[in-house]
């Protein structure tokens, strides 16, 4: 149905259908070269996942906070270090995200808490360039995984 909750028709029906845009990422992020030099996700760029409902993305401060010191002639880092100077900041757009309809709040926290590994929702993004959405969540998806591990599967789990 068309609402003033979509800016277009073609919107409204792409959010009808679950179509979902393919994120445009303002670089491509070598994952999988950052995890073979020993970063985890939680560590270094996404440290707020562990203290609440968001993961957080990595600012360019955050990327320097290493690339002061490492692989200071790459072009990519030239680019990022040319960012900071200017005090500007990467425009990360978010791969994952549930419709405002559905009235879903996910927290990452109590998943990482119960130890329940990034890939499992995220995919394989250790071997990847840029994030993309790899995985299908949906409700089916997350209540499977609630019953396996034996987690609360209540409504307002999810939906408050």
């Amino acid at each position: 149905m068309f609402t003033p909750a979509h800016s277009t028709f073609g919107g409204a029906v792409n959010d009808f259908f679950w179509v979902k845009r393919r994120a445009e990422q303002p670089i491509e992020f070598p994952h999988k070269t950052h995890i073979e030099k020993g970063a985890t996700c939680t560590e270094y760029c996404h440290e707020s996942v562990t203290k609440g409902p968001i993961a957080g993305l990595p600012s360019v401060n955050a990327c320097m906070v290493c690339h002061t010191m490492f692989a200071t002639d790459r072009p990519l880092i030239k680019q990022i270090t040319a960012m900071q100077e200017k005090g500007l900041d990467l425009q990360w757009q978010r791969v994952y995200r549930y419709a405002p309809q559905a009235h879903v709040r996910f927290n990452h926290a109590p998943h990482i808490r119960a130890g329940v590994e990034c890939s499992t929702c995220h995919g394989d993004i250790a071997h990847q360039t840029v994030a993309q959405r790899n995985v299908d969540v949906h409700m089916g998806f997350c209540v499977n995984c609630h019953r396996e591990k034996h987690a609360p599967n209540e409504c307002v789990t999810c939906h408050f």
